[in-house]
Order: structure tokens, then sequence, then C-alpha cells
């Protein structure tokens, strides 16, 4: 990943680190305040890098030219999340990257503090964005971070946005506070945020054994403190879930964004799927115990694409259930019925055709139909959906979906959408 504020590629981590610390403070002071705020015209007027840095370099000075201009184009990628905050933040493109989104950090900074919590230990702050959103909401929080950068980034932003005296931050490391944790508090905290580092070198850590910290302390954490949550990988083993612990998936504008584990004071129930759609409305689906699996059964008039967040957590069959609708295959995570669905849990299709997979009658089908552009979807087939996507476009104007998969185990190609012969 390129750094928000440029280092040399030379200098050892704990060097790199330093000097990002250096270019940080540097801009939070009014002179980089005006740097930034010039980097920014620049970069909203879509003046090339090259001059850009030319022209700030001349205005501003070599010091303060290139990381305004790096910190101007991570504020770009993050007006879109962050919104009026946005230009009051410093963020480096990791911090950026791990940062969640603070609508969402609000969210679990109301539920954690809920039970009357008046503090909290934000264990590993990163860029602190649920540092802001426990200190708004009434906390005082203590943010802990073991790299420097990380502590520079969420004491500069707390400041900048009025939270300094609700806020302090503190280098530590998240193992050795958990293990010390005692009568339900950490690091003499009420309460506690976790959120681990799952990536490493630039790859994503699928087994949480290796995450930063591991998985121990992840479970330490939920034995010894009460009320706490923790941000884990969405693909995370339903196994790994400790008994009486809240497990919660969310997913905003139809992509999963986090999942989370809920300490035992705030747990209320044993699955949850939040969906919050496009327009920002958040409903949520749950289920105190294993629904089970939802019935499978013929193509019916239209197939449902459950919500990520709602397959995540186990609770298609919910779905199903509300929809009056059924599996397509007891192993694929789409469901069908008679009727359209007007639900947050799923997103609907008019099937028109039900067919076996054929690439060469497939073609000829759509062709027949005037399908020139279709989307491909995919579930239980190792077809790629783009390729399938350009070996199937024509000459023709109209669009379909086509839905690759299997229907009682068969590789089957579901239709929604193809206008009729002659339409």
């Amino acid at each position: 990943m390129r750094q928000a504020v440029p280092v040399s590629s030379d200098l050892e981590p704990a060097d790199q680190g330093a000097e990002t610390v250096r270019q940080l403070r540097a801009l939070s002071t009014p002179a980089g305040a005006a740097a930034l705020a010039r980097a920014g015209q620049l970069l909203a007027a879509r003046t090339d890098a090259v001059s850009a840095l030319s022209r700030l370099r001349a205005e501003v000075g070599v010091e303060l030219a290139g990381p305004a201009w790096g910190i101007a184009r991570q504020r770009e990628r993050a007006r879109p999340v962050f919104g009026a905050d946005t230009d009051r933040l410093l963020f480096t493109s990791d911090a950026l990257e791990q940062a969640g989104r603070p609508v969402l950090a609000d969210r679990r900074a109301a539920r954690l503090l809920a039970g009357g919590a008046a503090s909290v230990a934000d264990l590993g702050c990163a860029a602190g964005t649920d540092t802001v959103a426990l200190a708004r909401a009434g906390a005082r929080v203590l943010a802990v971070d073991l790299d420097p950068v990380a502590r520079e980034l969420t004491a500069l932003n707390t400041a900048a946005l009025g939270l300094s005296d609700r806020v302090e931050v503190v280098a530590g490391d998240a193992v050795e506070l958990v293990d010390a944790a005692t009568d339900g508090r950490v690091a003499g905290c009420d309460a506690a945020v976790l959120d681990p580092a799952r990536r490493s070198g630039g790859r994503r850590q699928l087994d949480p054994d290796r995450w930063s910290p591991p998985w121990s302390t992840v479970q330490a954490l939920l034995d010894a403190v009460p009320v706490c949550a923790v941000k884990v990988a969405p693909g995370l083993d339903h196994e790994r879930v400790p008994a009486g612990v809240e497990a919660e998936w969310v997913s905003v504008g139809g992509s999963i964004v986090e999942a989370l584990l809920w300490g035992r004071a705030p747990s209320v129930t044993w699955r949850r799927a939040t969906v919050v759609t496009r327009d920002g409305a958040v409903h949520e689906l749950t289920a105190d115990a294993d629904p089970g699996p939802a019935p499978d059964g013929p193509v019916r008039n239209w197939l449902h694409e459950p919500d990520p967040a709602v397959i995540r957590s186990g609770l298609v069959s919910l779905a199903g259930l509300e929809l009056e609708a059924n599996l397509v295959d007891p192993t694929i995570a789409y469901l069908t019925s008679d009727r359209p669905a007007d639900s947050p849990w799923v997103s609907s299709y008019p099937v028109t055709d039900v067919l076996p997979f054929n690439l060469k009658k497939l073609k000829a089908l759509l062709r027949s139909r005037g399908v020139g552009r279709v989307t491909v979807k995919k579930r239980g087939s190792a077809i790629e959906p783009e390729t399938l996507a350009r070996q199937l476009r024509g000459p023709g104007e109209g669009t379909a979906v086509v839905v690759v998969t299997r229907v009682a185990g068969a590789p089957t190609v579901v239709l929604c959408g193809v206008p009729a012969l002659g339409s």
C-alpha cells in the first residue's frame, strides 16, 4: 500500500514510524493546515500529481508539500464515509484501510454504553474511529496501541474534533492488558473494544490464531470483561463463537463490512444480521437459537438473493420463512417463491427460464430473445462471472440477469428478466 505521507524506503520500520509521526505533527500546525487546504484545492481541481507537487513545493515548502498531498488524497477517499469530519482528520493509507465507518462506530458505542459503562479501553485504536464515537457518546476513553503512528493519529484526530478532554492515548500491548484484566475491567476501564489486525505483510490472515492480538486474547477478553465488543473477520467459523456471546454480521448497501462478537453483558440474542440499506435505514434479523436449514424445492416464479449479512449469520431460513420461500438446493443460498418480495433481507429477480447449463444453448436463447448484455451471478459454480458475461455478449439491446448455480444438485442456469420471444 502507498503511504499517505512519503517516507524514505531505506529507513528501518521504527525510523519510518518516527518520520511519519514527525510529518503528521507538522501537518497539525497552522502552516500544515494551510498546506492541506491548498493540496485539497489542487486535488479538487483535478491537477495532476506532478504539477500539484511542484506548485505545493513552491507555495508551502518542500517539507510540507509531499505530506500534504498524500493526506489530501486520503481525505478524498475518506469523504464518502466520514462526511463533514473529513477535512479535520488525518489518515495514512493503512489507517484508512482499517478505519471503520463512523455511522457503525456510533451504533456500536451506543450499544456498548447502554448498560451504564462510563469508561472504555479502545484496544488497538488505529486512526481513532471507535475512540471518537465512544467519546462523542459520553465515555472516557483510554486509546491504546503499540504503533506510534496510530497513537499520533488518534491524538491529533480527537483533538481536531474537540474531544481531547475525554481521551487519553497511551502505548500498550492489548495481550498484556487483557491478561491483567480483573473484576470485569481492563486497564481500569468498565468496557473495551478490540479490533485485531487481520493483515500481515499486506496479506489477509484467515487463521484467527494468527491475528494480532491472536484469538486467544479475543477469548480471554470475552471471558474477563462482560461489557465488550470485538471486531472479527466476516468469514469467522461459527464454531469459534463462545457460548453466551452474540455474533453479529453487518452489511452496508449490499456488501458485508464487519462482524462483531458482543460481550456477555450486551449480548441479547444468538445471531444477528444487520442490513444497512443505501438510504441509511437499519434492519435487524435475529435468532435466539439455530433456526436450522430452509426447505428446498424447485425454482418458482421469483429468485431471491439473500443479503450477505443474512447468509454469513446463518439466518437464511428465517428470511425464507418470512417470504414463504424455499432454497433451490440444500447447499445453495438462493431462495425462490411464487411472489416478489419487498424485503431488506433479499434482492429479488423475476424468473423467466430454468435450463441445464450449456454455453452454446444459452447463447442461442439469449440472442433469440434480443439480449445483448447480461449481469452474471453465481453460487456453487466455478465459472468466472466476468468471463461468462463477455462470452454471452451479443448484438441485442436487451439486458438480463444470468444466475449460474445448482438446482437439486445439477448445474443450472436461471434466467431472470429475459424478454419473452417476440416481445
